[in-house]
């Protein structure tokens, strides 16, 4: 039976959304790529600030730190409501930064003009993450206005504005504002961190983010002449640097497609039980893997996706066909991106990879391998409190049976700032929520949410803060 306080939250929920949906729409209408616009990134941190005022916040500051090669970081927003006596102090996180739109013809809409079809907005940003933005003011907004001034949970809300890029300056962020994300003069820290930045099961299935693979990403450079010869006068002998580099790349995997490299292999060890069944048909469905291409790997999907290791070459450096000649290529390089599963570091798995390319130059080519980037992984653990208020917020909003029926979901993907707020507060629990699913294609064209799942995830997170209350 839904009691009165749940329907009290939906019914101001429910008030409250057609304006939240404008202002979602409005913010992703400012381009703010933060690998190239840096200015249309203060202006969308500008909006932000307006935004967590409109929601009830008087304590709202545009900060920002240094990255580690002395550059500015891009702006991110901290809005503050002191917690009353007693009551635990919420952290809430998004990003409003996004990434690069791709080319326009591949976009049915332009990319940052929010439009709706078939229940979805499309557009970049619309739900990575703008929309975990817009789901921390809504909630607020549907809140603050019911709770006196002794009443409720401590909030504090951070909106950063470079996690697209990797988020360069987050470590030196939480050294220098460790207080104003603390909650305030004297908190240890928050006691619930709730991450808006993952994926839901389906549209009709919440889930919680229980696991994270970590990343590298490495540059791999081959070389095997010391200048550019023709092909016609020295082919044959001589070897190109794009040849070599292919043999390379092709080292990674075994005959079956498996991981090659010694120590990122799938071993007998335990792996995680109890995960939610991925069927091959969903999986190639949701990929759109062409029919008749054989997918990677054995063993259940789900401890694939996210509990091992997955090695992809995300780019190349050779001569581009149109500036193609009969040339023998001195060098070629390429882009790796690796995953880690949980339980290894970064620092190591990079050292496998680096060790194996080396090991295996072709024909005596010399190899370079140069760390890009790096970030740990995460495993959360689902016992407690603030996890079964969080399954029963997400039941109610979802219309589930039971609290049961919420999934625990891991993701293949990296947000490795997550382990450094771990880190930084060892006291918090953290939660990973989020407003995509499956047909969302975050990063891609077509970006776009779910307008039903945006409802939803608002109306959970709203459900979720009041329950946290110690009056309630």
């Amino acid at each position: 039976m839904t009691s009165p306080q749940t329907r009290s939250v939906e019914d101001a929920v429910r008030t409250i959304l057609p304006g939240v949906r404008a202002d979602l729409e409005a913010l992703v209408r400012i381009p703010s790529v933060s690998a190239t616009s840096p200015e249309q990134v203060h202006r969308s941190a500008a909006a932000v600030v307006e935004l967590l005022r409109s929601a009830g916040l008087d304590d709202v500051r545009v900060l920002s730190s240094a990255r580690p090669d002395g550059s500015p970081g891009m702006p991110a927003v901290v809005g503050r409501r002191p917690a009353p006596a007693g009551a635990p102090t919420v952290l809430l996180y998004a990003h409003h930064d996004v990434q690069p739109p791709g080319t326009p013809e591949g976009w049915a809409s332009p990319a940052f003009e929010p439009t709706e079809r078939d229940g979805r907005l499309f557009a970049r940003g619309a739900a990575d993450d703008k929309a975990g933005v817009l789901v921390h003011v809504g909630a607020l907004r549907a809140l603050l206005p019911t709770w006196g001034p002794d009443e409720g949970v401590g909030v504090v809300v951070f909106v950063e504005g470079e996690e697209e890029v990797g988020s360069p300056s987050f470590s030196a962020f939480l050294a220098e504002h460790r207080e104003a994300l603390a909650g305030g003069s004297g908190s240890a820290g928050p006691d619930v961190v709730v991450v808006a930045d993952s994926d839901n099961w389906s549209v009709d299935t919440p889930s919680l983010t229980t696991s994270l693979r970590g990343l590298v990403d490495a540059t791999v450079t081959v070389r095997t002449l010391d200048h550019a010869v023709h092909s016609g006068m020295y082919g044959g002998p001589a070897l190109d640097a794009t040849t070599a580099l292919v043999r390379l790349l092709d080292r990674l995997r075994d005959d079956d497609g498996a991981i090659a490299v010694p120590g990122l292999r799938p071993t007998d060890g335990p792996e995680p039980t109890g995960l939610p069944e991925v069927t091959e048909e969903r999986f190639r469905a949701d990929a759109g893997v062409l029919d008749g291409v054989a997918l990677l790997g054995s063993g259940p999907l789900a401890q694939r996706l996210w509990h091992r290791a997955a090695l992809t070459v995300i780019g190349v450096d050779v001569t581009p066909i149109e500036k193609a000649s009969n040339t023998l290529a001195p060098s070629a390089r390429a882009r790796l991106s690796l995953r880690v599963p949980p339980g290894l570091a970064p620092a190591e798995a990079f050292g496998l990879l680096r060790d194996h390319l080396l090991a295996t130059a072709p024909l005596g080519a010399r190899v370079e391998v140069e760390l890009d980037e790096s970030g740990r992984a995460f495993s959360g653990d689902v016992d407690g409190p603030v996890y079964d208020a969080a399954r029963s917020a997400l039941a109610r909003a979802w219309g589930l049976a039971s609290a049961d029926d919420v999934v625990h979901a891991g993701v293949g993907g990296s947000i490795p700032f997550i382990a450094e707020l771990v880190e930084a507060f060892p006291g918090a629990t953290v939660l990973v929520t989020g407003v995509e699913d499956p047909d969302t294609r975050a990063h891609g064209h077509d970006e776009s949410l779910s307008l039903a799942v945006f409802e939803r995830a608002l109306f959970a997170e709203a459900l979720l803060l009041d329950s946290l209350s110690p009056e309630r």
